[in-house]
Protein backbone atom coordinates (compact mmCIF):
# COMPACT_ATOMS: atom_id res chain seq x y z
CA UNK A 1 0.00 0.00 0.00
CA UNK A 2 2.58 2.19 1.10
CA UNK A 3 4.79 1.80 -2.42
CA UNK A 4 1.80 2.24 -4.79
CA UNK A 5 1.12 5.70 -2.79
CA UNK A 6 4.97 6.87 -2.87
CA UNK A 7 4.95 6.46 -6.70
CA UNK A 8 2.40 9.52 -7.43
CA UNK A 9 4.25 11.25 -5.09
CA UNK A 10 7.17 10.96 -7.50
CA UNK A 11 5.07 12.15 -10.28
CA UNK A 12 3.48 15.21 -9.10
CA UNK A 13 6.87 15.88 -7.71
CA UNK A 14 8.35 15.65 -11.48
CA UNK A 15 5.43 17.12 -13.08
CA UNK A 16 5.07 20.13 -11.17
CA UNK A 17 9.51 20.74 -11.49
CA UNK A 18 8.40 20.51 -15.47
CA UNK A 19 5.44 23.36 -14.94
CA UNK A 20 7.99 25.69 -13.42
CA UNK A 21 10.45 24.50 -16.50
CA UNK A 22 7.89 25.71 -18.72
CA UNK A 23 7.00 28.68 -17.08
CA UNK A 24 10.92 29.84 -16.94
CA UNK A 25 10.94 28.93 -20.67
CA UNK A 26 8.24 30.90 -21.68
CA UNK A 27 9.84 34.25 -19.87
CA UNK A 28 13.15 33.36 -20.53
CA UNK A 29 12.19 33.44 -24.07
CA UNK A 30 11.42 36.85 -24.57
CA UNK A 31 14.96 37.74 -23.73
CA UNK A 32 15.97 36.37 -27.47
CA UNK A 33 13.79 39.25 -28.87
CA UNK A 34 15.17 42.17 -26.19
CA UNK A 35 18.58 42.56 -28.68
CA UNK A 36 16.42 42.75 -31.85
CA UNK A 37 14.37 45.67 -30.40
CA UNK A 38 17.34 47.71 -28.97
CA UNK A 39 19.69 46.66 -32.09
CA UNK A 40 20.79 50.28 -32.17
CA UNK A 41 22.46 49.21 -28.66
CA UNK A 42 25.72 46.94 -28.17
CA UNK A 43 25.90 43.95 -26.74
CA UNK A 44 27.85 45.10 -23.78
CA UNK A 45 25.22 48.16 -23.43
CA UNK A 46 22.32 45.52 -23.58
CA UNK A 47 24.03 43.13 -20.79
CA UNK A 48 24.47 46.69 -18.43
CA UNK A 49 20.96 48.17 -19.14
CA UNK A 50 19.45 44.78 -17.99
CA UNK A 51 21.49 43.18 -15.32
CA UNK A 52 21.57 47.19 -13.36
CA UNK A 53 18.00 47.23 -13.94
CA UNK A 54 17.99 43.51 -12.02
CA UNK A 55 20.32 45.24 -9.82
CA UNK A 56 18.23 47.60 -8.44
CA UNK A 57 14.87 45.08 -8.35
CA UNK A 58 16.97 42.69 -6.12
CA UNK A 59 18.28 45.42 -4.14
CA UNK A 60 14.66 46.58 -3.28
CA UNK A 61 12.62 43.30 -2.74
CA UNK A 62 15.79 41.63 -0.69
CA UNK A 63 16.16 44.99 1.43
CA UNK A 64 13.80 43.27 3.92
CA UNK A 65 15.47 39.72 4.85
CA UNK A 66 19.09 41.27 4.18
CA UNK A 67 20.66 40.35 7.70
CA UNK A 68 18.53 36.84 7.06
CA UNK A 69 19.91 36.13 3.85
CA UNK A 70 23.54 37.11 5.13
CA UNK A 71 23.58 35.28 8.37
CA UNK A 72 22.79 32.09 6.71
CA UNK A 73 25.72 32.43 3.69
CA UNK A 74 29.04 31.66 4.10
CA UNK A 75 32.07 32.70 2.65
CA UNK A 76 32.12 30.00 0.25
CA UNK A 77 28.12 30.89 -0.85
CA UNK A 78 29.54 34.26 -1.73
CA UNK A 79 31.98 32.92 -4.40
CA UNK A 80 29.75 31.24 -5.61
CA UNK A 81 27.63 34.12 -6.20
CA UNK A 82 29.82 35.72 -7.74
CA UNK A 83 30.81 33.19 -10.46
CA UNK A 84 27.04 32.66 -10.79
CA UNK A 85 25.82 35.85 -11.82
CA UNK A 86 29.13 35.87 -14.42
CA UNK A 87 28.68 32.79 -15.91
CA UNK A 88 25.00 32.76 -15.98
CA UNK A 89 24.09 36.54 -16.99
CA UNK A 90 26.62 39.01 -17.34
CA UNK A 91 29.41 37.15 -19.65
CA UNK A 92 26.39 34.64 -20.72
CA UNK A 93 24.39 37.93 -21.82
CA UNK A 94 26.79 39.63 -23.95
CA UNK A 95 27.37 36.33 -25.84
CA UNK A 96 23.84 35.96 -26.78
CA UNK A 97 22.96 39.48 -27.54
CA UNK A 98 25.67 39.08 -29.95
CA UNK A 99 24.66 36.33 -31.35
CA UNK A 100 21.06 37.10 -32.15
CA UNK A 101 22.64 40.39 -33.92
CA UNK A 102 24.67 38.62 -35.84
CA UNK A 103 23.12 35.28 -36.15
CA UNK A 104 19.62 35.77 -35.74
CA UNK A 105 17.19 34.81 -33.39
CA UNK A 106 16.54 31.07 -34.83
CA UNK A 107 19.74 30.06 -35.08
CA UNK A 108 20.95 31.08 -31.52
CA UNK A 109 17.81 30.02 -29.67
CA UNK A 110 18.34 26.50 -31.12
CA UNK A 111 22.02 26.14 -30.85
CA UNK A 112 21.63 27.30 -26.67
CA UNK A 113 18.92 24.41 -27.03
CA UNK A 114 22.05 21.97 -26.89
CA UNK A 115 22.40 22.55 -23.44
CA UNK A 116 20.91 19.60 -22.58
CA UNK A 117 23.42 17.31 -23.97
CA UNK A 118 26.10 19.03 -21.53
CA UNK A 119 24.00 19.21 -18.67
CA UNK A 120 22.57 15.47 -19.06
CA UNK A 121 25.97 14.43 -19.27
CA UNK A 122 27.28 15.42 -16.10
CA UNK A 123 24.32 15.07 -14.36
CA UNK A 124 24.12 11.36 -15.19
CA UNK A 125 27.34 10.86 -12.69
CA UNK A 126 25.34 12.22 -9.85
CA UNK A 127 24.71 9.55 -7.25
CA UNK A 128 20.94 7.37 -8.61
CA UNK A 129 21.00 9.43 -11.20
CA UNK A 130 19.35 7.88 -14.52
CA UNK A 131 22.11 5.48 -16.40
CA UNK A 132 23.50 7.34 -19.27
CA UNK A 133 22.53 4.77 -21.50
CA UNK A 134 19.02 5.39 -20.67
CA UNK A 135 19.02 9.43 -21.74
CA UNK A 136 20.81 8.18 -24.79
CA UNK A 137 17.68 8.51 -27.50
CA UNK A 138 16.69 11.90 -25.40
CA UNK A 139 20.31 13.15 -25.98
CA UNK A 140 20.56 12.00 -29.72
CA UNK A 141 17.37 14.20 -30.60
CA UNK A 142 19.03 16.89 -29.06
CA UNK A 143 22.09 16.79 -31.32
CA UNK A 144 20.33 16.03 -34.09
CA UNK A 145 18.29 19.19 -33.84
CA UNK A 146 21.80 21.61 -33.30
CA UNK A 147 23.52 19.69 -36.16
CA UNK A 148 20.30 20.83 -38.55
CA UNK A 149 20.51 24.53 -37.25
CA UNK A 150 24.48 24.41 -37.47
CA UNK A 151 24.41 23.57 -41.01
CA UNK A 152 21.92 26.20 -41.99
CA UNK A 153 23.72 28.47 -40.05
CA UNK A 154 27.13 27.73 -42.07
CA UNK A 155 25.78 26.35 -45.40
CA UNK A 156 22.96 28.68 -46.13
CA UNK A 157 22.85 32.32 -44.48
CA UNK A 158 19.78 34.44 -44.55
CA UNK A 159 21.24 37.54 -45.32
CA UNK A 160 24.58 39.68 -44.84
CA UNK A 161 28.18 38.79 -45.49
CA UNK A 162 28.73 35.03 -44.93
CA UNK A 163 30.54 35.56 -42.37
CA UNK A 164 27.99 37.37 -39.55
CA UNK A 165 26.22 33.76 -39.34
CA UNK A 166 29.34 32.24 -38.03
CA UNK A 167 30.53 34.56 -35.97
CA UNK A 168 27.00 34.34 -34.28
CA UNK A 169 27.26 30.50 -34.14
CA UNK A 170 30.64 30.81 -32.63
CA UNK A 171 29.05 33.78 -30.16
CA UNK A 172 25.93 31.25 -29.70
CA UNK A 173 28.38 28.35 -28.99
CA UNK A 174 30.22 30.18 -25.91
CA UNK A 175 26.70 31.37 -24.67
CA UNK A 176 26.17 27.59 -24.68
CA UNK A 177 28.87 26.91 -22.94
CA UNK A 178 28.89 29.92 -20.00
CA UNK A 179 25.18 28.71 -19.15
CA UNK A 180 25.91 25.07 -19.07
CA UNK A 181 28.77 26.07 -16.53
CA UNK A 182 26.02 28.07 -14.49
CA UNK A 183 23.09 25.53 -14.92
CA UNK A 184 25.39 22.67 -13.01
CA UNK A 185 26.90 25.28 -10.78
CA UNK A 186 23.39 26.20 -9.46
CA UNK A 187 22.05 23.26 -8.89
CA UNK A 188 24.80 22.11 -7.31
CA UNK A 189 24.37 24.98 -4.48
CA UNK A 190 20.52 25.04 -4.09
CA UNK A 191 21.55 21.34 -2.81
CA UNK A 192 23.83 22.21 -0.57
CA UNK A 193 21.67 25.32 0.97
CA UNK A 194 18.42 24.27 1.84
CA UNK A 195 18.27 27.17 4.68
CA UNK A 196 18.15 29.66 1.75
CA UNK A 197 14.95 30.07 -0.59
CA UNK A 198 15.30 29.97 -4.08
CA UNK A 199 13.76 33.83 -3.96
CA UNK A 200 16.21 34.90 -2.35
CA UNK A 201 19.06 32.96 -4.07
CA UNK A 202 17.84 34.73 -6.63
CA UNK A 203 17.80 38.05 -5.55
CA UNK A 204 21.29 37.46 -3.99
CA UNK A 205 22.72 36.85 -7.66
CA UNK A 206 20.70 39.77 -9.05
CA UNK A 207 23.10 41.87 -6.65
CA UNK A 208 25.88 40.11 -8.16
CA UNK A 209 24.87 41.03 -11.18
CA UNK A 210 23.83 44.44 -10.97
CA UNK A 211 27.66 44.88 -9.00
CA UNK A 212 29.36 43.49 -12.12
CA UNK A 213 27.25 45.87 -14.46
CA UNK A 214 28.64 48.66 -12.87
CA UNK A 215 32.11 47.75 -13.03
CA UNK A 216 31.23 47.22 -17.10
CA UNK A 217 29.69 50.68 -17.75
CA UNK A 218 33.50 52.58 -17.75
CA UNK A 219 34.34 50.08 -20.45
CA UNK A 220 31.43 50.91 -22.57
CA UNK A 221 31.82 54.86 -22.49
CA UNK A 222 35.53 54.39 -23.41
CA UNK A 223 34.56 52.11 -26.36
CA UNK A 224 31.13 52.49 -27.38
CA UNK A 225 29.28 55.19 -29.17
CA UNK A 226 26.36 57.07 -27.16
CA UNK A 227 24.77 59.11 -29.52
CA UNK A 228 21.38 58.10 -28.99
CA UNK A 229 18.42 59.88 -29.44
CA UNK A 230 16.14 60.48 -26.43
CA UNK A 231 13.46 57.84 -27.65
CA UNK A 232 16.06 55.39 -28.46
CA UNK A 233 17.59 55.62 -24.81
CA UNK A 234 13.91 55.47 -23.90
CA UNK A 235 12.57 52.21 -25.48
CA UNK A 236 16.58 51.02 -24.38
CA UNK A 237 15.08 51.44 -20.27
CA UNK A 238 11.89 50.11 -21.14
CA UNK A 239 12.96 46.85 -22.83
CA UNK A 240 15.91 46.91 -20.01
CA UNK A 241 13.17 46.35 -17.07
CA UNK A 242 11.01 44.61 -18.84
CA UNK A 243 13.24 42.09 -19.37
CA UNK A 244 15.03 42.66 -16.01
CA UNK A 245 11.79 41.86 -14.01
CA UNK A 246 10.50 39.48 -16.42
CA UNK A 247 13.40 37.13 -17.46
CA UNK A 248 15.84 37.80 -14.31
CA UNK A 249 13.37 37.83 -11.07
CA UNK A 250 10.51 35.77 -12.09
CA UNK A 251 12.14 33.18 -15.01
CA UNK A 252 15.03 32.68 -12.90
CA UNK A 253 12.53 32.10 -9.77
CA UNK A 254 10.82 29.45 -11.37
CA UNK A 255 13.80 27.77 -12.86
CA UNK A 256 15.49 27.78 -9.17
CA UNK A 257 11.98 26.17 -8.14
CA UNK A 258 12.22 23.56 -10.38
CA UNK A 259 15.90 22.92 -10.17
CA UNK A 260 15.15 22.06 -6.64
CA UNK A 261 12.30 19.65 -7.56
CA UNK A 262 13.93 17.63 -10.44
CA UNK A 263 17.26 15.65 -10.33
CA UNK A 264 20.10 17.22 -12.86
CA UNK A 265 19.96 14.88 -15.76
CA UNK A 266 16.56 16.44 -16.14
CA UNK A 267 16.85 20.38 -15.11
CA UNK A 268 18.76 20.57 -18.76
CA UNK A 269 16.28 19.35 -20.69
CA UNK A 270 13.92 21.78 -18.89
CA UNK A 271 16.09 24.54 -20.93
CA UNK A 272 14.69 23.19 -24.32
CA UNK A 273 11.72 25.10 -23.36
CA UNK A 274 13.28 28.38 -23.83
CA UNK A 275 13.89 27.07 -27.00
CA UNK A 276 10.46 26.58 -28.18
CA UNK A 277 9.31 29.72 -26.56
CA UNK A 278 12.40 31.64 -28.14
CA UNK A 279 11.42 29.91 -31.87
CA UNK A 280 8.14 30.60 -31.79
CA UNK A 281 8.91 34.36 -30.45
CA UNK A 282 11.56 34.81 -33.27
CA UNK A 283 9.06 33.21 -36.20
CA UNK A 284 6.03 35.96 -34.97
CA UNK A 285 8.65 39.19 -35.00
CA UNK A 286 10.51 38.06 -38.20
CA UNK A 287 7.02 37.35 -39.96
CA UNK A 288 7.96 33.74 -41.67
CA UNK A 289 7.28 30.49 -41.78
CA UNK A 290 10.18 27.99 -40.52
CA UNK A 291 12.50 26.63 -42.88
CA UNK A 292 12.55 23.04 -43.42
CA UNK A 293 15.98 22.19 -41.30
CA UNK A 294 14.10 24.36 -38.49
CA UNK A 295 11.39 22.45 -38.45
CA UNK A 296 13.22 19.28 -38.10
CA UNK A 297 15.47 20.99 -35.61
CA UNK A 298 12.22 22.27 -33.64
CA UNK A 299 10.39 18.33 -33.70
CA UNK A 300 13.74 16.88 -32.10
CA UNK A 301 14.44 18.94 -29.39
CA UNK A 302 10.55 18.60 -28.33
CA UNK A 303 11.28 14.87 -28.80
CA UNK A 304 14.60 15.04 -26.33
CA UNK A 305 12.07 16.43 -23.94
CA UNK A 306 10.09 13.57 -24.12
CA UNK A 307 12.08 10.79 -24.03
CA UNK A 308 13.59 12.22 -21.59
CA UNK A 309 10.67 12.31 -19.42
CA UNK A 310 9.89 8.97 -19.91
CA UNK A 311 13.75 8.02 -19.23
CA UNK A 312 12.96 9.19 -15.69
CA UNK A 313 9.49 7.91 -14.84
CA UNK A 314 10.79 3.93 -15.63
CA UNK A 315 12.28 3.78 -12.13
CA UNK A 316 8.63 4.72 -10.69
CA UNK A 317 6.88 2.19 -12.49
CA UNK A 318 9.16 -0.27 -11.96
Amino acid sequence: MSAHIAVPSVSNKTYTGIAYGMGAGALWGLVFLAPELTRAFTPLQLTIGRYIAFGVIAAVLIAPRWRVLRAGLSGRDWKSLIWLALFGNTFYYILLSGAVQTGGIAMTSLVVGFLPVAVTIIGSRDKGAVPLARLMPSLLFCCGGALCIGWQAIAAPASGSAGQPLTGLLLAIGALVSWTAYAVGNSRCLARLPQVTVYDWNLAIGLMTGLQALLLIPVSVATEPLDYSLSQWSQFATVSIGVAFLASIAGNGLWNRMSRLLPLTMVGQMILFETVFALIYGFVWEQRLPSLLEVMAFVMVTASVFTCIAAHRRPANA
